[in-house]
């Protein structure tokens, strides 16, 4: 397959041209797609070694927190307090926030230079000190969705339009997992990046035990496999692997994506993108059984564990606390959770609010191989023409 080297946009329908009674601001979540095979790399035009801000290793960190977490100062959440209770007033749907009606003329700045680190930098923060149970869940929701609007643009997160999701254990049957997602349990989740290019969790609550963080530099673990395992690395570039869709699709569209998981850029000098999740690759049983798709080869089963063993072995260890925030990049970090298990009631149980967020390629994101680079709410998950929602309590998942 030719390599990625061509460095004008891929041409599709324009995002632009959607129903405006359901998306007022014109800008419908993309959603998942394949990507363009023609823009697909073989492996000998990858790098052999990468290097730059994206790569770092667990030890430059561990001891250094300074480096990766920021706490807010009063006068931060102060301005954070003051925008929340305008935007409040205003009687605006969370749906509708927006840096215009948003305003943070102080930490604004510093949060253009935190994009800048989680696009083409080390791709991951901390903040610490969020005063979620001074502010309740309704005030978090919005002063979270505010800081999320100066990073990028908010996507759909499932079927139903939710672009501010609860991750919280339901009581889903984790071993179902063809059709339940991870997040709605407490299972733990395999190393692995979601549908948008920047992920945040906001910690409301934490759990008695477990539900902590691990999270690897994609690059660095692409270095120790060009080492160590070519070969593994060599397959997870191939697009043979098959994702699961799990029922959310649109009508016409398949219930899986023929991919690869280890991409490049389109362009000069491009970076290697990462594209992963065990649990949609290994949920697929319902159709290579039936002869509709390939089984995992036993290459694909060894390189999956390779993956996660490598993942973990180069991991940043961190824990949230009530009121940490953490925002990641997708296309450059990997990032797992340990099985938790919850307080007793009536205790609260672990909740989490999550954002992901699209930065397209004409306001600095990478330029990916898939026809809707360039749009803006790239990426999510988006069904027909689902509306978007907004719900700040988990009660109305």
């Amino acid at each position: 397959m030719a390599p990625a080297v061509a460095d004008a946009l891929p041409t599709a329908p324009h995002n632009l041209s959607v129903p405006t009674d359901i998306f007022p601001d014109g800008l419908k979540t993309t959603g998942q797609h394949p990507p363009l095979y023609d823009q697909i790399a073989p492996f000998d035009k990858f790098p052999k070694e990468i290097t730059g801000k994206t790569v770092w290793k667990p030890e430059d960190y561990s001891n250094n927190p300074e480096k990766w977490t920021y706490a807010f100062s009063p006068e931060e959440i102060e301005e954070l307090s003051t925008a929340s209770d305008n935007f409040m007033a205003a009687k605006i749907p969370l749906t509708g926030i927006t840096k215009n009606n948003f305003v943070l003329p102080k930490l604004g700045g510093y949060l253009a230079e935190l994009r800048e680190d989680l696009i083409n930098g080390k791709g991951f923060i901390l903040f610490k000190g969020f005063p979620v149970e001074k502010w309740g869940n309704h005030k978090c929701a919005v002063a979270y969705m505010g800081l999320g609007t100066y990073l990028g643009y908010f996507v759909s997160q499932n079927s139903r339009g939710h672009v501010l999701g609860h991750v919280k254990d339901l009581g889903e049957d984790s071993a179902q997992i063809d059709k339940v997602r991870i997040y709605r349990t407490n299972a733990r989740q395999f190393f692995h990046s979601d549908d948008s290019d920047v992920v945040g969790l906001l910690c409301i609550a934490r759990a008695l035990e477990g539900g902590e963080s691990d999270i690897a530099s994609s690059h660095h673990v692409y270095n120790t496999l060009a080492k160590e395992r070519p070969d593994v690395l060599k397959t997870l570039t191939e697009p043979i692997w098959y994702f699961d869709r799990k029922g959310e699709t649109s009508q016409g569209q398949d219930e899986y994506i023929r991919t690869s998981v280890v991409y490049l850029e389109r362009g000069e000098n491009p970076r290697v993108y990462t594209k992963w999740d065990p649990y949609y690759v290994r949920s697929l049983s319902r159709f290579s059984d039936a002869g509709i798709i390939p089984p995992l080869s036993p290459a694909q089963h060894e390189a999956i564990q390779v993956l996660e063993d490598t993942c973990m072995r180069l991991s940043l260890h961190m824990v949230l606390e009530v009121g940490d925030i953490q925002f990641l990049s997708n296309s450059h970090v990997l990032h797992s959770r340990t099985a938790y298990k919850d307080h007793a009631p009536p205790a609260p149980r672990r909740h989490l609010m999550r954002l992901w967020l699209a930065t397209p390629e004409s306001e600095g994101g990478w330029k990916l191989p898939f026809w809707d680079s360039n749009e803006k709410k790239r990426g999510g998950i988006q069904v027909d023409n689902q509306r978007l929602f907004a719900h700040w309590m988990p009660s109305n998942l």
